[in-house]
């Protein structure tokens, strides 16, 4: 089973957004890291203010008072920075499930800030005679938070350990992947670079060369589907280089045995307001036009169908397509085709070209110049209808056919 260009691209956009996301995710991991050593940092000038508190002299207690309500302020700005570290630790939070043992160390660092601080109090406004015990239960609660405090940093450490491993097989495992992506498209998009170099060659042989794509087989049948044309002058528009109304005629008798089931259909394009823009530049301008025109119809044609320039701005096409919906689906592909061509004057004057369309399948009692008659009175209706639009008969009668 071939496979198809389109897919393929689609899955490198799918592959291209996973990177991104992958970034993204390095980028938050790198952030999160960044926080831990922030936690580190604020937790260990948490331990020097708390060394510091234990060195103010007692000897003026209102000064003493004033230094360590300053410190232990601090102290507990610093916690709530802690608190607020946390909802950035997302790994910690959705993936390793951190989040409450780490909220819980906080409590109980908040519950022992506020208890040193009540003995510090109670310590600083002792007398000599209770002053001992309450210097002790000071000290005593000095001793229990520093060791909280090492053992919240030891923990952090022992969380980033298993943070780090788990980013470390996630990475390894996510750049396998992408290793392995990337080889394989590297592989799909160089036989999509060979199926392009096999339809640029001139003795393009399928027997030699297997074809990847389904977008490239069916560029190489229609490339081989198109049918040379009769070397006749007599039948050709010396224009555009596709038959004239001698041509269509003989053409279309030639190739109708070859029709077989299949339903034929009759289209004609109209290059819509063609007259006015034929008088407002010169007439090699309108000819390349009629020229592009007629080559990109062209390209949709296969060994069955007929293409004629009619008419000065007309196209007549006769189709032969397995589905009545097939064949409109393809003229009005043509339609689009050429509402997409760009041209520009000598004067750098853009100009765009559209065309209007009549479509009529023909019954096979019906004559060639019947049906085109038939179709031309389609083309009539899409012309009212502001053209640039294939007109067929449900279009006029309401009714579908």
């Amino acid at each position: 089973m071939k496979s198809s260009i389109k897919s393929i691209f689609n899955n490198i956009v799918l592959f291209l957004s996973f990177i991104t996301l992958i970034a993204g995710i390095g980028v938050l991991f790198t952030i999160e890291q960044s926080n831990s050593f922030k936690k580190v940092d604020i937790l260990n000038e948490q331990k020097e203010i708390i060394s510091s508190l234990q060195k103010i002299d007692k000897k003026d207690v209102e000064i003493a008072l004033i230094q360590f309500n300053g410190k232990s302020t601090e102290l507990l700005y610093q916690t709530q920075k802690l608190y607020d570290l946390i909802k950035y630790d997302i790994v910690g939070t959705y993936i390793l499930n951190k989040a409450d043992e780490y909220k819980s160390q906080l409590n109980t660092l908040k519950g022992l800030i506020n208890t040193y601080n009540k003995n510090a109090f109670i310590y600083y406004k002792s007398k000599k005679h209770t002053e001992s015990n309450a210097k002790q239960v000071f000290l005593n609660s000095y001793r229990t938070i520093n060791n909280h405090i090492s053992n919240i940093i030891f923990t952090n450490i022992s969380y980033d350990k298993s943070k780090t491993e788990f980013m470390f097989n996630l990475t390894l495992g996510i750049f396998i992947l992408m290793l392995i992506f990337t080889y394989v498209f590297y592989k799909k998009l160089g036989n999509i670079y060979n199926d392009i170099i096999f339809l640029q060659s001139p003795s393009a042989d399928p027997e030699k060369y297997n074809i990847y794509a389904m977008e490239t087989d069916s560029i190489f049948l229609r490339m081989n589907k198109r049918p040379v044309k009769s070397q006749s002058t007599s039948n050709i528009d010396p224009v555009t280089g596709v038959n004239n109304n001698k041509g269509l005629i003989n053409s279309f008798a030639e190739k109708k045995s070859l029709k077989e089931s299949n339903f034929t259909a009759i289209a004609i394009l109209e290059v819509d307001n063609f007259s006015k823009t034929n008088r407002t530049f010169p007439q090699d301008f309108t000819q390349a036009i009629l020229k592009k025109l007629a080559s990109t119809i062209s390209m949709y044609e296969q060994a069955t169908d007929t293409i004629a320039r009619s008419d000065y701005n007309e196209f007549t096409i006769v189709l032969s397509r397995a589905s009545k919906e097939k064949a409109f689906k393809e003229i009005d592909q043509m339609r689009q085709s050429i509402s997409e061509l760009k041209f520009t004057t000598a004067t750098k004057v853009p100009v765009t070209i559209t065309v209007s369309g009549g479509f009529y399948i023909k019954p096979s009692n019906v004559s060639l110049s019947n049906a085109i008659l038939e179709t031309k009175s389609m083309l009539e209706h899409a012309k009212h209808k502001n053209g640039n639009r294939i007109s067929q008969k449900k279009d006029i009668t309401g009714v579908k056919i």
